[in-house]
């Protein structure tokens, strides 16, 4: 990654049984670059990680979906895991909060399982993404072109398949934080 990217904000949506590293690694990596990272969650209160195969760290929420707002942040990330995006595919205020980043045209980064949380959204249609294998049929029911790479930009949007494309995805990340608004974000 090239110089930093001080002075942004990113905001990182997650709750109970996000992929440990799919949220440790792209805040490190953020911040890293200068950049403010927040954790939201829907209560504001810690988040419990899955790592790998069992149980993981607590992370404290720095605010709740009630607190934040999509004009406080350059940019989103959403986590993957299973229970994470399971969940706050769920959660009306959690998906208003994503659509309000692509409405900006603000960049947006999901890994794993977490465009479950974008067809929710209904940010996807005409997209192309990539994702955690078993949600290919999930997108491509939603409208989105799915392809089977490392990471995939499109117009903001990154996305990549699993904990071991997280440099690429950090690195890309990164460029579309960089790069600002996107136009066709919306």
């Amino acid at each position: 990654m090239s110089q930093p990217v001080d002075g942004k904000r990113v905001a990182i949506l997650a709750t109970h049984g996000f992929e440990e590293s799919e949220l440790a690694v792209p805040k490190g990596k953020l911040e890293h670059q200068g950049i403010v990272v927040e954790i939201i969650s829907p209560d504001g209160q810690g988040i419990r990680a899955w790592a790998e195969s069992d149980w993981g760290e607590t992370y404290e929420a720095d605010k709740s979906l009630d607190q934040a707002s999509h004009k406080d942040y350059h940019a989103l990330v959403l986590p993957g895991g299973l229970f994470n995006p399971d969940t706050l595919r769920q959660d009306e205020q959690a998906l208003s909060f994503v659509r309000d980043f692509f409405e900006a045209g603000k960049p947006v980064g999901a890994i794993c399982h977490a465009p479950w949380i974008l067809i929710n959204a209904e940010v996807v249609k005409g997209r192309t993404l990539t994702s955690y294998p078993s949600v290919t049929k999930d997108l491509e029911n939603a409208g989105a072109r799915w392809v089977d790479e490392k990471v995939v930009v499109d117009n903001g949007l990154v996305t990549s398949r699993k904990p071991q494309d997280l440099d690429a995805f950090c690195h890309k990340l990164v460029e579309e934080i960089r790069e600002g608004r996107h136009a066709g974000q919306t």
